[in-house]
């Protein structure tokens, strides 16, 4: 009894785990192509903000290369860098690097960097920063991110690229140091 018992109980588990990945490949199935499209439009959104669509006539998401650059892009992964073209000539590099010394860790980014060496703009794609106080770094809470629009490597100088408790001239937040700088 207690034999057919177990088995009756192994049948129902089996059942169970079949009909549970069946379901699973099935939903996966039917939304993956959404999922994709979905991510396509936000990054494509993400890309826009830097650097509109009127400024650009290839698919941005398609013109890309990767590169390496561990020390200067905070990363040993390879980076992908979406290049901006109107008439097949260079407009804009988007990048995407790591500020690897957040207070709470990694800063993912989107840095615009126009063909004249100015910044087209900079966003957080995603951080894991003090809610209410380093998340200031995001353009939909501060203004701070906006302010380094239109800045390049000799605006200010070299140099002066930090915040100003380290004698640079960019601000930091009340009571937040350590996340504007690693920005």
């Amino acid at each position: 009894f207690r034999e057919a018992k177990s088995d009756a109980l192994l049948t129902i588990l089996l059942l169970f785990a079949v009909l549970g990945t069946g379901l699973v490949a099935f939903t996966y199935d039917n939304t993956h192509e959404i999922i994709e499209a979905n991510a396509r439009a936000a990054l494509l959104e993400n890309l826009h903000a830097l650097v509109p669509p009127e400024r650009h006539d290839n698919d941005l998401v398609k013109d890309t290369l990767q590169v390496r650059e561990p020390i200067q892009l905070g990363t040993d992964e390879p980076v992908t860098v979406y290049r901006a073209r109107k008439d097949g000539q260079p407009v804009a590099a988007i990048l995407t690097p790591v500020a690897p010394d957040g207070y709470n860790g990694d800063i993912k980014l989107l840095v615009a960097i126009n063909a004249d060496g100015r910044l087209a703009g900079v966003r957080v794609t995603a951080h894991r920063e003090t809610p209410g106080l380093g998340d200031g770094i995001e353009a939909s809470r501060s203004d701070w991110i906006l302010k380094l629009t239109g800045r390049s490597l000799a605006d200010p100088d070299e140099k002066r690229w930090a915040v100003k408790k380290d004698g640079g001239a960019f601000d930091q937040f009340t009571g937040a140091t350590i996340t504007p700088r690693a920005v």
